[in-house]
């Protein structure tokens, strides 16, 4: 055993498991692909401030949760938290917005850290696969990127989870409510902490889980009676458009989700057997976060799904993806001349398309089997010095243990028939 072992609220993602997050992440990701969006890769470290201004300064993440570092030159950075801001860091910094068509439409995938006490389905180290579409204030677009993560939840046999909608407005009608709500909220028994954000953002208190909190929020303000008639308009045609595609959704007047920089459409997916982390993925608008880093006005929308998330809620609902073999044919070869041979037929199975490993080590024929059996191959393949004098080897089945000899110059296309 190591000296060592992972860091508090980290894991190792290791085989078998990690064979599943693989298949979860292709998933998620393969109706993006489908529908125009492009891979973006950003670094695991940004500047301090591109999320204290994005993020938001009152947000938890940012005051509580960011793993921040003073480089050797002095520079503050942070280990990304989320992915939104970075992408469309990224996204301004190519002029991926002047190239003359919009939206610009990006998918990505990888690691996000937040100092949080760990717990089941909330770790300080966790994996997403996130989309953003850049440059278009567009009902649809909002549908679109919806209908893709309900159908990659689908896709993955999921049929527990819920998708909660909710739109917090523009900065036209924003200004109203938040005023509204700041005076219910000034009256009520609450902490220094977050009477102080009252006053820097009264939204983020709506989403404060403390059940005494909650308790005192019965008769709060909502957005829903405070949009403008765009914003009502706008909202109505997305409901619609998810409607129209067989999305079924519940209205949440309560959700804001933890990130200052959404506007009008906000959502949320939640699976009920996951406890009170039933949150698997998110996201929403965000018209106004390029202005916030020092861009353009492109307004947008995007979400991310947490892959963490999602295969616990695959085993809350007792689902198995079926996942491609790891190894089908385990070639054991006895003897020098039998190693030199085989190593080539694996070679040349792997180069047809054929997943196929090899006894490495110069095992004996029982503890090269035993190997083979556990690999889980289908076929083993083996051959000794009698059987390469009459050129052939012996494809033995793994499942009912037949074996019979077939020739070397076509045990090739024997096995890619068989396991067709």
């Amino acid at each position: 055993m190591s000296t060592f072992s992972a860091p508090k609220g980290t894991y190792d993602l290791l085989p078998p498991d990690s064979a599943t997050f693989l298949a979860v992440r292709e998933a998620i990701s393969a109706p993006l692909k489908r529908s125009g969006y492009g891979y973006v890769e950003t670094p695991g470290f940004e500047q301090v401030e591109l999320f204290s201004r994005g993020v938001g300064e009152s947000t938890d993440i940012v005051t509580k949760e960011m793993y921040t570092l003073t480089t050797k030159g002095g520079d503050q950075l942070a280990l990304r938290p989320e992915g939104t801001a970075s992408v469309l860091r990224a996204a301004l910094q190519a002029n991926l917005h002047k190239a003359g068509v919009l939206p610009v439409k990006l998918w990505y995938s990888g690691s996000y850290y937040r100092y949080e006490r760990p717990q089941a389905g909330r770790y300080r180290h966790f994996s997403q696969v996130g989309a953003e579409a850049i440059g278009a204030e567009d009902p649809a677009l909002d549908a679109e990127l919806i209908i893709l993560a309900v159908d990659a939840y689908t896709s993955l046999g999921l049929s527990n989870f819920r998708l909660l909608l909710n739109s917090l407005g523009d900065k036209v009608c924003r200004p109203v409510y938040r005023a509204a709500l700041q005076d219910f909220l000034r009256a009520l028994d609450l902490d220094e902490e977050t009477r102080r954000r009252i006053e820097i953002n009264p939204l983020r208190v709506l989403d404060d889980k403390r059940e005494a909190v909650q308790k005192q929020l019965a008769g709060a303000p909502l957005i829903a009676d405070h949009l403008c008639e765009a914003c009502k308009a706008y909202h109505e045609q997305v409901r619609e458009l998810l409607t129209a595609a067989g999305v079924r959704y519940e209205d949440d007047p309560k959700l804001v989700r933890g990130l200052d920089y959404y506007t009008r459409t906000t959502f949320e997916f939640v699976h009920d057997g996951l406890g009170s982390q039933s949150a698997v993925g998110g996201g929403g608008r965000y018209d106004g976060l390029s202005e916030m880093i020092g861009g353009p006005a492109l307004p947008s929308v995007g979400w991310a799904l947490g892959v963490d998330r999602t295969v616990l809620a695959l085993k809350a609902e007792g689902i198995e993806l079926e996942l491609p073999p790891a190894t089908q044919v385990f070639a054991v070869p006895l003897g020098e001349e039998a190693r030199r041979v085989l190593f080539a037929t694996v070679t040349e199975l792997r180069r047809a398309g054929i997943a196929a490993d090899f006894a490495f080590g110069g095992k004996g024929l029982k503890n090269a089997m035993k190997s083979a059996n556990r690999s889980g191959a289908r076929f083993a393949v083996i051959a000794g010095e009698r059987d390469l004098t009459e050129g052939v080897v012996q494809l033995k089945n793994l499942e009912s243990g037949e074996q019979i000899p077939v020739a070397l110059d076509t045990v090739v296309a024997e096995l890619q028939a068989k396991l067709a």
